[in-house]
């Protein structure tokens, strides 16, 4: 089995071109079909490690997703964590701020949203917005922007050190006619339609300036304790494959086990004995 953590992650101090990553790779399945069964098995193992880190109450996991107009960062949160407790699971995202929040510095509008230890957070979309469309728009001047990769890795490494919260951050890469086909389905079906912003064709006219923002993201933040892996996602399956795996890996080893219980279980077992045998006397004398 390819080990898409160790393929696909950005190592520390790259210097990546996403011209030299291929969208559409696929890795040995041919299809959804050939692929779906180590998903579903991968979602299930997922499923079953959130109980234990509820349980566990040691650990916590970032999620962040990051990509272009339909890349698909709504159907990796809807395919990929389909099996997690909402109870433990929430998905927060960062859009135009408010007034307030532009009286802040950037970051403190995302630190009330990290997760607390036993749960999970995913950021569809994310802090990063503020050094890519802040960045290619001109929201702020160049030298605010710059300075703002560094605060970025050393809020990471707080909350990882300080909170033993897992980072992993994915781009999900997709080309550019793959985006216009997706584009173009939304149009056609009307389920989709909900999707469509006046700003999908503006955007598309910023992809060159998008695809320098996000290397520039890729190599100055992917760091030992928060990196970033490249999925190559015009296969939305081959996408779902790679994320689900990495998260499975990663929570696998966080080596965790369940608490020790907290009550006495000989006295509780003869508290249960006890009440079994009145609920079976009292169902002897109503018959």
């Amino acid at each position: 089995m390819p080990n898409y953590e160790k393929k696909l992650v950005v190592k520390p101090g790259s210097k990546i071109r996403l011209k030299h990553f291929d969208p559409g790779y696929h890795g040995k399945h041919k299809s959804r079909k050939s692929a779906l069964p180590e998903i579903q098995e991968n979602v299930q193992k997922i499923d079953e490690l959130q109980y234990l880190l509820h349980a566990e109450n040691t650990h916590s996991l970032l999620i962040v997703l990051q990509g272009l107009d339909a890349a698909g960062k709504d159907g990796t949160v809807r395919h990929v964590f389909t099996g997690m407790n909402p109870e433990g699971c929430i998905c927060a995202n960062f859009k135009q701020p408010t007034k307030e929040e532009l009286a802040h510095d950037f970051l403190w509008r995302v630190h009330p949203h990290v997760p607390a230890k036993g749960s999970v957070v995913i950021f569809n979309r994310s802090h990063y917005e503020d050094v890519l469309v802040a960045r290619v728009h001109g929201l702020v001047p160049e030298k605010v922007w710059s300075k703002r990769y560094d605060q970025i890795n050393d809020f990471e490494k707080l909350i990882a050190t300080e909170n033993n919260t897992t980072i992993l951050k994915f781009f999900l890469h997709i080309s550019k006619e793959e985006q216009l086909a997706r584009f173009e389905k939304r149009l056609d079906d009307s389920n989709r339609q909900w999707k469509i912003s006046e700003s999908d064709y503006k955007e598309r006219n910023y992809w060159d300036d998008y695809t320098k923002a996000f290397e520039d993201v890729l190599n100055k933040t992917s760091t030992e304790h928060a990196p970033w892996f490249i999925i190559p996602s015009n296969h939305k399956w081959f996408r779902d494959l790679a994320v689900s795996q990495i998260i499975l890996q990663q929570m696998q080893d966080m080596d965790m086990e369940f608490p020790k219980p907290t009550v006495n279980l000989a006295e509780i077992r003869r508290e249960y004995h006890q009440a079994a045998g009145e609920e079976e006397s009292d169902r002897r004398k109503k018959s």
